[in-house]
């Protein structure tokens, strides 16, 4: 099924952010408005906030919406989280000399509206389960796909340990050379990990049963 956390930590666990200081990384150089600086370049925090709406009014219209937002408190820094690893992917996809069309993108989206049953089907899946908004299914699927042929360039069966421990060397180098800096109110970047840490539980629990299954 689509994961927005796998055994990979494709998101964080964290506490809600309240404002926004200024960044600094590499020395004295501050980054006004940046939640992190990725590779050089930023996540700004009107980014970050923009999805968390997103995530909010699509739970706002679902039946189930007190419970989606009740389980998602810390949603603002899982968002971060998951930010910080699609970036971290893509460099490790990039140095593997991976690639993702948009049509590879469009048949992994139809397998999963198949599975799920529709398209509105999937929608609310990917809401109650990840707290993926709508707009943002297509960047979900996208890094399913870059991690699907990212363990099968570098010969990696997820199923074992081992293969999942290969994936996470080549994710964990790829973290290291972009020099990952998070805004101290996110929490901070483990780059062995994947993933924003200091949090106690995950950030999101499952409410509604099995999700959809992963393209094939």
């Amino acid at each position: 099924m689509f994961r927005r956390r796998t055994s990979l930590s494709l998101s964080a666990a964290a506490a809600l952010l309240v404002g926004a200081p200024l960044l600094t990384a590499c020395g004295s150089e501050a980054h006004p408005g940046a939640a992190a600086v990725v590779g050089g370049e930023r996540i700004t925090v009107s980014q970050v906030q923009a999805q968390v709406r997103a995530v909010r009014s699509a739970q706002g219209g679902d039946e189930q919406s007190a419970e989606l937002i009740g389980n998602t408190g810390q949603l603002t820094r899982g968002t971060l989280s998951t930010l910080v690893f699609q970036r971290v992917l893509e460099r490790a996809a990039e140095d593997a000399g991976v690639e993702v069309t948009r049509r590879d993108v469009q048949r992994a989206r139809a397998r999963a509206e198949q599975n799920a049953g529709g398209a509105e089907q999937l929608e609310r899946m990917m809401l109650q389960q990840r707290a993926v908004a709508p707009g943002e299914i297509d960047e979900a699927v996208r890094a399913q796909v870059l991690v699907q042929k990212l363990a099968e360039r570098l010969g990696a069966d997820l199923r074992t340990p081992q293969g999942q421990q290969t994936m996470t060397e080549a994710l964990a180098e790829a973290s290291r050379a972009m020099d990952v800096t998070i805004n101290p109110r996110y929490g901070a970047w483990d780059d062995r990990q994947i993933t924003l840490i200091d949090s106690e539980e995950p950030w999101i629990r499952n409410v509604s049963g099995p999700g959809p299954q992963q393209p094939a």
